[in-house]
């Protein structure tokens, strides 16, 4: 696969990561904690727990051809964790 396909397929994936956590964190979890209503957190957590596989998977194919430092590295994973921190990754890394 072309380095040009890669970078545009993981772009694709942090974007919907960076999306499906913020619906599971701003809508999802509020809906079960305040209205008891567990279900969507259970569809949107399986969602967001697929694409978080692939971000890491992803960052993981690009850094060699990448280039990356130990710093970048360490920026594009924490941001996994961070809201609307994949897409400061998709922004700047990419």
């Amino acid at each position: 696969m072309a380095l040009r396909h890669k970078i545009t397929v993981f772009k694709w994936i942090s974007i919907l990561e960076g999306i499906s956590f913020l619906v599971l964190l701003l809508i999802a979890m509020p809906l079960k904690y305040i209205l008891d209503m567990p279900a969507m957190v259970k569809h949107v957590g399986m969602a967001h727990g697929v694409l978080f596989v692939a971000y890491v998977v992803g960052a993981l194919l690009l850094i060699k051809p990448m280039n990356w430092g130990l710093k970048q590295i360490a920026i594009i994973f924490g941001c996994s964790f961070i809201p609307f921190g994949p897409f400061y990754v998709e922004k700047k890394y990419l």
